[in-house]
């Protein structure tokens, strides 16, 4: 006989209260706001009136969910009935087990609907963690879209407790996720629990043991919940980013030693590296933290959210001067790029400033290692200062197998940053779903060679560069992305991106783009970028002086240094979207290059 609902409710409360937390009954929310009220006076060590807790719920009762995780946090500046004030702490954040912990099941609240919810994890007296469940063989996602219903239709009333919960789990048993309290995300942004090694933790009973123990709740709640400013919504780490974070932190407490994470690309390694940054900023045995990107990733994404942290930690100027201001000042976490960093510590110029932050404990964080750091420049920043402690994130590392040699010699990430500290693979992440899987489709390939049924030969093309840059060939290819488009993006849900082999191609692609929709044949919108050679050789300087009759090309395109054709791909742009871009100098290429990464995240279809 399979197992109920009211069955697998019942024995997650007993595995739950087998943990230590406090079972209690509470049918409504009247029951609910009387029961905060007796763990607020038992976590503070007060006694409150009733005209004090009623100041507390009108404090509580204010904002939308990332107002009220800011508030959770924050302590409560509370007047007392006898004229003093008392600073009420909601949630113990700092020592996160010293908290006080419950769980009771089958709330009923009354809002537009009356609703009535399944196990709720209580710290303090707030919900800070609800459970929905399903009997084995529904769909998980029906509990998933049971949540937003209870969001939409009842979480709000009777002071908006239930608008406290930062975390949301659904189950039916065999599988189980988590998520943050963020109404925008979908049923795919739902995680499984993993180990260390990302086995996954499906089972309930085996999630409760690992992820709901009191302890290790807290934990997520209070260290691992990213409130993410510039969207406005909570965000959860999952499991590989948290043991990442974990070892970094270990790391650091423990040891003077390097280390790297390998985590795949689109795994998300610049919300771990920044809750690195942030938590490692709280450690008193560290002086700074200097997080380090390549010019070309100090895009507007990264930017924004760093400086939602600490205001005016990233460093956007071309100044080096800004740097060493930074590094000098009182601010602990820095962002900057390594091209900058390697100035600031090779001028003479900025010596003196530089001098005194040498033997201080400096942590780096650099983002995407196996590009940035294989060169002079690690020599030098190891070089200078004494006490550095470095850790990379790569979704490629470099092996001994495919190392480049260089003058200076050949050097792996285990080289650099010694010890890999934590890993998730592509193969991880597909399995996870937390990447999209690989789907390849071949068109219009090219058959090999062989014999016919009459046995004649069958000749080929000879594949070469000039088979696959062949302007025909890319115009049929272009054809076929205009015809595709819509199915390929799921109706423009998503951005596409074309990669060519070499500057000449690209602009091949893109002219073939335009003349098409002069042409009336599609409405879609291309962008083109590339890095321009400054130096690049000259197509025009082919020592035929003199000679009229040696017309090589009449196409201006193909005489045109490649920063020429950069700036009409950067005037269509500006036409399109009413900017005004150019690539005069370095900085108006890179804010170019970022107002298209900045479309790209953001999903521009309009």
């Amino acid at each position: 006989m399979p197992q109920t609902e009211a069955e697998l409710e019942q024995k997650l409360i007993d595995r739950i209260t087998g943990l230590g937390y406090e079972p209690v009954s509470l049918r409504n929310a009247e029951d609910l706001k009387a029961n905060l009220k007796t763990q607020l006076e038992k976590h503070n060590g007060i006694t409150l009136s009733d005209t004090e807790f009623k100041s507390i719920l009108n404090h509580l009762d204010k904002g939308n969910v990332f107002d009220r995780a800011k508030r959770l946090r924050d302590k409560m500046e509370l007047s007392r009935d006898d004229g003093t004030t008392f600073y009420l702490e909601f949630l113990n954040t700092e020592h996160w087990c010293q908290n006080q912990y419950q769980v009771t099941n089958q709330i009923t609240q009354q809002g537009n609907y009356k609703n009535r919810y399944y196990v709720t994890l209580l710290i303090n007296g707030l919900p800070l963690v609800q459970i929905e469940l399903k009997r084995r063989g529904l769909e998980l996602k029906e509990a998933f879209n049971q949540i937003n219903r209870y969001q939409r239709h009842s979480y709000g009333a009777y002071n908006g407790l239930f608008q406290y919960v930062q975390i949301f789990v659904i189950s039916n048993g065999v599988n189980t996720r988590y998520y943050a309290n963020n109404r925008k995300q979908e049923y795919k942004q739902t995680f499984y629990w993993a180990d260390q090694e990302n086995n996954l933790i499906t089972q309930l009973e085996d999630f409760a043991d690992s992820f709901l123990e009191k302890c290790h709740v807290s934990k997520m709640i209070c260290k691992y919940i990213v409130q993410h400013e510039s969207d406005k919504v909570l965000m959860v780490l999952r499991p590989y980013q948290y043991y990442a974070v974990e070892a970094i932190i270990e790391r650091v407490k423990e040891t003077d030693k390097n280390g790297y994470i390998w985590h795949t690309t689109g795994s998300g390694k610049t919300l771990t590296s920044f809750k690195a940054a942030q938590i490692l900023t709280q450690l008193p045995k560290v002086h700074k933290v200097l997080f380090v990107v390549d010019r070309a990733d100090l895009d507007y994404q990264t930017s924004r959210e760093f400086n939602y942290f600490s205001e005016g930690c990233v460093d956007t100027t071309d100044s080096t001067r800004q740097l060493v201001e930074q590094m000098a000042g009182d601010n602990r976490l820095i962002v900057t790029t390594i091209q900058k960093l390697n100035r600031a510590i090779k001028s003479q110029r900025h010596e003196a400033a530089m001098e005194k932050l040498k033997d201080q404990r400096i942590v780096f964080i650099f983002d995407e290692c196996h590009r940035s750091q294989f060169g002079e420049t690690h020599k030098n920043i190891v070089k200078f200062f004494t006490k550095a402690q470095m850790f990379g994130f790569t979704g490629t590392p470099i092996f001994a197998d495919n190392a480049a040699s260089n003058e200076h010699g050949t050097r792996t990430t285990k080289d650099l940053f010694e010890e890999c500290l934590h890993k998730y693979v592509i193969t991880n992440a597909i399995a996870d779903e937390n990447v999209l899987k690989f789907s390849v489709e071949y068109w219009g390939t090219v058959k090999d060679s062989g014999k016919r049924k009459d046995g004649t030969l069958i000749t080929e093309p000879k594949l070469d560069r000039e088979f696959f840059e062949n302007p025909d060939r890319i115009s049929l290819i272009v054809d076929w992305i205009i015809a595709n488009h819509h199915r390929k993006t799921h109706g423009k849900k998503f951005s596409a991106m074309l990669c060519a082999s070499s500057v000449d191609t690209l602009i091949t692609y893109y002219d073939t783009f335009k003349n098409k929709q002069k042409q009336g044949l599609h409405d879609l919108r291309a962008i083109a970028i590339f890095t321009p050679g400054y130096n690049e050789e000259d197509q025009d300087a082919n020592g035929l002086i003199g000679e009229p009759d040696f017309n090589i090309s009449t196409d201006p395109s193909n005489r045109s240094h490649s920063r020429d054709k950069l700036n009409e791909f950067i005037a269509d742009y500006n036409q399109m979207y009413q900017t005004q871009h150019s690539a005069k100098d370095s900085q108006a290429f890179y804010a170019y290059y970022k107002d298209i990464a900045k479309r790209m995240k953001d999903r521009d279809r309009a």
